[in-house]
């Protein structure tokens, strides 16, 4: 996705739920111009000897005033890195799409979310979620599962831009995560057998083949917030525009 949305940029991948990851030979923090943070299976709300060197890690970077971006375990590791707090969702899951995310004035003006719509549907997979914002957070979007779906985290000089959901997925990776997932879901009652969950994952497949089949996108309740892939990369690309543009 970076590649694609950045053709030329420089990126190296960095594991730092190991204590012994390192930077790149000859490189310090603040020579990136910018930090993107992925998902993860783990959990902030318990920390241990993988956890706690990325919330090191992150504060490390708030005081290298290098922007940060990223999703789902990203939005939770920014804003316990501040101060804040996280927690098991008391609703469960929120798995597969995230619906009827609502941007609040302050995200409806905020750069993240240029050209986005102000209501829409995206990608996600988490049981945790973010229950209570530092003192240098702004709260930017929520949807009904989850109070706290996307924010603007400034602490210790530097910002970080977090959502709760995946604006990187697309139907593959949803199908595969599925398929990778499917006796947990059916555990959590998304799906009653393997039948229900293997129906989800061929329609997954057959929209992902053939974006045209409204029939499957009207079964599965998508449209073009999911679809389109530049409606649904927009935070990415805004973020890679800002920090472009010498953003801090």
């Amino acid at each position: 996705m970076l590649a694609d949305l950045m053709p030329g940029a420089e990126s190296h991948i960095l594991r730092p739920a190991y204590t012994n990851a390192a930077l790149p030979n000859g490189h310090a923090l603040g020579s990136f111009d910018g930090v993107i943070w992925t998902g993860s299976s783990l959990t902030i709300h318990k920390p241990d000897r993988y956890v706690t060197p990325q919330i090191d890690l992150t504060r490390e970077i708030f005081k290298s005033r290098v922007p940060q971006f990223g999703s789902c375990w990203a939005c939770q590791i920014a804003v316990v890195a501040a101060g804040g707090q996280c927690a098991a969702s008391p609703l469960g899951r929120e798995a597969g799409l995230a619906r009827k995310v609502m941007l609040n004035e302050a995200g409806r003006a905020h750069p993240m979310f240029a050209g986005k719509a102000a209501v829409f549907d995206a990608y996600t997979n988490h049981s945790d979620e973010v229950i209570h914002l530092p003192s240098g957070a702004v709260l930017l979007a929520g949807n009904g599962h989850s109070r706290v779906q996307a924010v603007d985290v400034s602490f210790d000089g530097g910002r970080f831009w977090a959502v709760q959901y995946h604006p990187e997925y697309n139907l593959c990776e949803l199908a595969n995560l599925t398929k990778a997932r499917k006796d947990m879901l059916i555990g959590f009652g998304k799906f009653r057998n393997h039948a229900d969950a293997d129906a989800f994952i061929a329609d997954l497949e057959t929209l992902n083949g053939d974006t045209g089949r409204q029939d499957i996108a009207w079964r599965l309740g998508i449209d073009g917030d999911v679809l389109n892939t530049d409606s649904r990369r927009r935070e990415v690309r805004n973020w890679l525009n800002f920090v472009a543009a010498g953003g801090r």
